[in-house]
């Protein structure tokens, strides 16, 4: 649903932010700005708020309304004070200049719009709400981009999210031709986009788009490598072209089952580094005429390692991904006709919590290959990914113990390195396998493998 002006300002009047205001008889001048408005006009309710006051010595005013004492976020020159109220945040900075040319500053116009609660006015001299009524994303001014570069990556998360939305074709070539100054961005701010333009409704198009305007590879340059063998070994399945296409999927996969934003972050960056090994690992069998890519999985999951460092995603999220990579192929693996139930429960204990997102995976991969068309072979694979959910869902209700430790082995004289690490591993496959089923087993198994 989307709004009239005049709607918009009866929508804006009854929030119980400005109701609160309103009632402490404020005299000051303040404005409602940026994405509150723009998510009220698209008919959604904002929980959170930016405002922009005239005097600084209104904020204690503002902070009594709330009843909450304001901290600073950031630095100078941009300093935001948040006030957290009782059901929302307010961003509160003070106005420099005047009302106008704060929104000038701003990112794009549809963010760009105020509203004056003095006056019970609405301040729009970007025409912000008419690029709302054409789903259309502009920037006010030629310098947005250069002031802050992380606005070329706001932009295409803006535009996986707001459904029907198109990028105009001035903002999309200043993305193009101001891409490499992305590197002078904070790494932080760069994930934490990218966090969200792999959970929004419309994935593919905000990566598409970071394709054609080389924002991508200069974000990361290793799928660059990846697209170059695509052209020049004249795939019929392109590894490049698959991976991207695999993420027009992303919505008809979250129908298919229920997916954690979570999960489905990682099974994006996972399907993003899952084939950046395959140009090392590229050979060709010139007598049967096919193409091998063995052990591309290892590789791309080293090349992911150092994207994933160098981006500074957290430790677990790392080893999550670097997981889901090292395993891509596992249940494409176990889908032929003389696959068994027992190959699907060694895999979702082996993968334990990280089964859903492996699921998502492979589904990304499995219909980018076939550009989402059905046959035999995707069926026998979404039979075993159902398969695998199932387990996954009876692993939970129950979990396989674990019936020794790394102490345990050490008692038996182990010491501590990769050969105590590696029985440990074998005794977890066969109990999985239900080969050992009780600690005794798993114990005298062990003492067998012990090498003095």
């Amino acid at each position: 649903m989307r709004l009239s002006p005049t709607d918009l300002k009866k929508r804006i009047e009854k929030l119980e932010v400005v109701r609160r205001i309103r009632a402490h008889a404020w005299v000051g001048r303040l404005f409602l700005v940026g994405g509150a408005l723009r998510e009220l006009a698209l008919g959604q309710t904002p929980n959170d708020y930016d405002l922009v006051l005239e005097r600084p010595e209104d904020l204690t005013a503002l902070e009594e309304i709330f009843g909450a004492e304001s901290f600073l976020l950031g630095k100078k020159p941009t300093q935001t004070h948040r006030v957290v109220a009782e059901h929302s945040a307010l961003d509160v900075t003070i106005l420099e200049g005047d009302i106008e040319g704060d929104l000038y500053r701003r990112d794009f116009t549809i963010n760009a719009m105020a509203y004056d609660l003095g006056r019970s006015v609405l301040v729009d001299p970007l025409g912000g709400f008419g690029d709302l009524e054409r789903k259309r994303l502009c920037y006010p001014r030629k310098e947005t981009l250069k002031e802050d570069p992380l606005r070329m990556v706001k932009a295409l998360r803006h535009l996986s999210a707001l459904r029907g939305f198109t990028l105009d074709p001035r903002l999309k070539a200043a993305i193009g031709a101001n891409r490499g100054m992305i590197r002078h961005t904070a790494v932080e701010r760069i994930k934490y986009e990218l966090d969200l333009i792999l959970v929004s409704p419309n994935t593919y198009k905000g990566i598409k788009v970071m394709e054609e305007t080389g924002l991508l590879f200069e974000i990361f340059p290793e799928l660059l490598t990846l697209r170059e063998m695509d052209r020049e070994k004249d795939f019929r399945i392109e590894a490049f072209g698959h991976t991207l296409g695999g993420f027009k999927y992303v919505n008809r996969i979250r129908r298919w089952s229920i997916f954690t934003d979570g999960e489905t972050r990682q099974a994006g960056y996972g399907l993003l580094f899952h084939d950046l090994g395959k140009p090392a690992t590229f050979s060709y069998d010139e007598e049967k005429g096919r193409v091998h890519f063995f052990h591309h999985e290892r590789h791309s999951r080293d090349i992911a390692a150092r994207i994933m460092e160098r981006l500074r995603f957290g430790t677990g999220e790392m080893k999550a991904i670097l997981s889901l990579i090292e395993n891509h192929m596992r249940l494409f693996l176990i889908s032929g006709t003389e696959a068994t139930e027992k190959a699907t429960r060694r895999l979702v204990y082996k993968m334990e919590g990280l089964t859903p997102p492996l699921v998502f995976l492979t589904l990304l991969d499995l219909y980018g290959n076939s550009k989402g068309r059905e046959s035999p072979s995707t069926r026998q694979v979404k039979s075993r990914c159902r398969e695998a959910l199932d387990g996954y869902d009876e692993w939970k209700r129950q979990p396989l113990p674990r019936i020794v430790t790394g102490r345990d082995l050490l008692a038996l004289g182990f010491t501590e390195g990769p050969a105590l690490g590696r029985v440990l591993r074998e005794i977890r496959e066969k109990q999985i396998a239900g080969e050992i089923t009780e600690r005794r087993e798993a114990l005298r198994f062990a003492a067998s493998r012990r090498v003095d």
